[in-house]
């Protein structure tokens, strides 16, 4: 008995340890916000339309932060992968910011 509960117990740490890295690795994430400095990861996944966006900036990968877009809003800042398809049309009618 004590075999078989050390077993199953085994087998709930790799399922949570696969859950984990197979949840991290993907770059389909929600919006990511920035954080205190810099966008250190981005996301593929469009904005809300309900987000009223105001400019954007592009970052430079320089560790720990990565390449990015960053959207503003009144509010938030959202990091987006430069890559996604979305980007161009969203940067339109914006501003885009200068360090």
């Amino acid at each position: 008995m004590m075999r078989w509960n050390s077993s199953l117990c085994a087998l709930a740490v790799l399922l949570v340890l696969f859950a984990c890295t197979t949840g991290a690795s993907g770059s389909f994430r929600r919006p990511t916000r920035v954080g205190l400095v810099c966008c250190e990861q981005v996301s593929k996944m469009p904005i809300p339309r309900n987000i009223s966006l105001i400019g954007y900036k592009h970052q430079n990968a320089l560790a720990p932060c990565v390449e990015a877009v960053i959207f503003y809003s009144n509010t938030e800042k959202f990091c987006s992968d430069p890559t996604a398809r979305w980007i161009q049309r969203r940067q339109k009618d914006l501003e885009e910011y200068k360090d």
